[in-house]
Order: C-alpha cells, then sequence, then structure tokens
C-alpha cells in the first residue's frame, strides 16, 4: 500500500492555475455574473486559500477547498456591498423614488435571474443545479447544514419561478442551461 504525498501549496496553485483555472472561473462567473469581478473573485480566492502555505492530501482537496474560498469570498463581498448601500439608502433616504413599472423590464433569462438572488441562494442554486453537485456537497463546499441548503434552495427555486414565470419545484427544477450573454469569451461555463 502506497502512501499518497501531501500536495504543498506552490505545487497546487501552479495545478490549479494551469489545469483547473477555467472550471473554478467559470464557478464565479456563476455567481457573479460577470467576467472581470469572477476573475478577481477567483484570483482573491486563490491567495486566501494558499497564502498560508498549507498542504493538500490532493489536488482536488486543493480545488474544493479553492471553491469554497470562492463562494465565501462572493458571500463577503455581497454583504458587505448591502451594508454599504443600507448606509448610502440611509444617508440619503428621502431623496430616492422607486419606480416599480422600471423595475418589471423584460423577459428574465436564467442567468439575469440568478443574479437577483440572494447570494447563498444564488450559490446554491448554481452548485446543485448547474454544477450537478448533491444537496450534501453544496453544503460541504459552503460549509452549511444540509438543512440550510435545503432552505436556500427551495427560496432560490421559489425566487426564480416568480421571476420566470415557471412553476418548479426544489426537487425537480428545470435543468435550463445559462443564456449565451451570460457565457464569459472563450467558452467557460
Amino acid at each position: 500500500m502506497t502512501t499518497a504525498m501531501p500536495i504543498k501549496w506552490d505545487q497546487a496553485l501552479a495545478e490549479l492555475a494551469a489545469d483547473r483555472y477555467p472550471r473554478l472561473l467559470g464557478r464565479a462567473v456563476l455567481l457573479c455574473g460577470d467576467r472581470g469581478a469572477a476573475e478577481d473573485l477567483v484570483q482573491e480566492a486563490l491567495v486566501s486559500a494558499l497564502r498560508t502555505k498549507r498542504t493538500f492530501d490532493s489536488i482536488n482537496q486543493a480545488e474544493q477547498y479553492v471553491r469554497r474560498a470562492i463562494a465565501s469570498r462572493y458571500v463577503d463581498s455581497v454583504r458587505s456591498d448591502a451594508a454599504a448601500r443600507r448606509r448610502e439608502r440611509d444617508t440619503f433616504a428621502g431623496d430616492v423614488v422607486s419606480d416599480p413599472a422600471g423595475a418589471a423590464g423584460d423577459a428574465l433569462d436564467v442567468a439575469s435571474a440568478l443574479r437577483r438572488l440572494a447570494p447563498r441562494e444564488r450559490a446554491c442554486v448554481a452548485m446543485r443545479y448547474l454544477e450537478g453537485l448533491s444537496t450534501r456537497e453544496t453544503a460541504e463546499a459552503l460549509g452549511l447544514s444540509e438543512g440550510a441548503v435545503k432552505r436556500y434552495l427551495s427560496d432560490g427555486i421559489r425566487a426564480l419561478n416568480a421571476l420566470l414565470g415557471t412553476d418548479d419545484s426544489p426537487d425537480d427544477p428545470v435543468r435550463a442551461s445559462v443564456t449565451p450573454s451570460a457565457t464569459p469569451k472563450g467558452g467557460v461555463r
């Protein structure tokens, strides 16, 4: 029985950047909907995950660690942006008038509907239904309980149904593909 040698951080970084970057970028694009922001997100996650010069049992473990860092950083950035918007809104509360008719807009495609979900809902829906992870794998990747993932999936599918005019259940959602307009240059999904 042979024992696998641990993979050092520099080896993990080299392989992740060379071979697995397109998948990591595709995940980030699904979460944030913008290639430039997704590239920044992947870069931050790689630096964050590998800055402590840790070792991994396998490249798959290193990739999983970076994937979790991508999701966590995305959720953190959305929270930070939301807090800033709340502070701004509170500061200028009397100056803004909303236009509900303008909010309706044109028919939404799946990618733009995903962008309207709450960050954790979007992360759970994207990982579970677009990446094909199980509920357990999604929970592990995001550091959540399976019950929390199921709740985010239920809320996310309900919101998508309202946005897209569908009536799918979280147990059997339509596996719609992301529209070409959401596909980043180079065809990474």
